[in-house]
């Protein structure tokens, strides 16, 4: 699924459909998701027996999908919110309407040049290992383009120690959970939904002790990344674990 019909979204739907056509790839249907049924991709692409597009805000969208994708991938747009945490969040609270759910700041140092918190006050923090303006659609490979160097960094590796740091200091740190987007074809990057799945399911897990937990949550590509710590207080002895159905 293709999140969001506009620049970005025409554009990977449009690269998708070319590698299919030259053999480089292969998939059943390509879903374009945006709330804007005249919106750009479905203005120049349109449907196709292999495209389809879903008029739809995003939450609603992944509320209704994710848990019934099987094999799918989401393709994102460099600048949409952090929507699979977001879907995380939606579903812990949902298992534990008498729990404390909250989003708390990610502490910790990161070694990253770049290392801001959102201005929108959701507790998310962006981290990059570029101090510079990336090429459009770059695919981050072996050596940098931006630098001409090679890249000696990985974002997965970053975030893994940070979440050992956390814990070697005292917090109830678990993961972390990373939907990592990962260049697959013709410049379109994409993660897989079963890794949100499994991101969903370690919160579960993470949560049925009842004991006052953390989960380190990362959507992230090797050069970029946005972190939240999802936060669960401590389960009441007398309210039970609900259901994930």
């Amino acid at each position: 699924m293709v999140i969001g019909g506009g620049c970005y979204g025409t554009f990977y739907a449009s690269q998708l459909a070319k590698a299919k056509a030259r053999g480089k790839t292969e998939y059943r249907t390509v879903i374009v998701v945006d709330r804007n049924p005249g919106c750009q991709a479905k203005r120049e692409l349109g449907e196709a027996s292999d495209r389809q597009f879903a008029v739809s805000d995003w939450t609603s969208f992944f509320d209704g999908f994710m848990l019934d994708a099987v094999d799918d991938y989401v393709v994102p747009s460099p600048h949409m919110p952090h929507l699979m945490f977001e879907w995380v969040l939606r579903r812990a609270r949902e298992r534990w309407p008498a729990r404390a759910v909250s989003v708390v700041p990610v502490p910790g140092e990161i070694p990253t040049p770049y290392d801001r918190a959102s201005a929108g006050g959701d507790q998310t923090r962006y981290i990059s290992w570029a101090d510079w303006i990336c090429p459009t659609h770059c695919i981050e490979p072996a050596q940098c383009p931006a630098i001409g160097a090679p890249r000696t960094w990985e974002m997965a590796e970053t975030v893994t120690a940070l979440a050992e740091n956390l814990r070697a200091a005292g917090r109830p740190v678990n993961g972390p959970a990373l939907f990592v987007c990962k260049h697959q074809v013709f410049g379109v990057g994409m993660f897989s939904a079963e890794a949100v799945r499994a991101g969903d399911r370690l919160v579960a897990a993470a949560g049925d002790a009842g004991a006052e937990a953390e989960v380190l949550i990362g959507t992230i590509s090797s050069c970029h990344g946005a972190l939240n710590l999802l936060q669960l207080g401590a389960q009441s002895s007398v309210i039970g674990r609900q259901s994930d159905d």
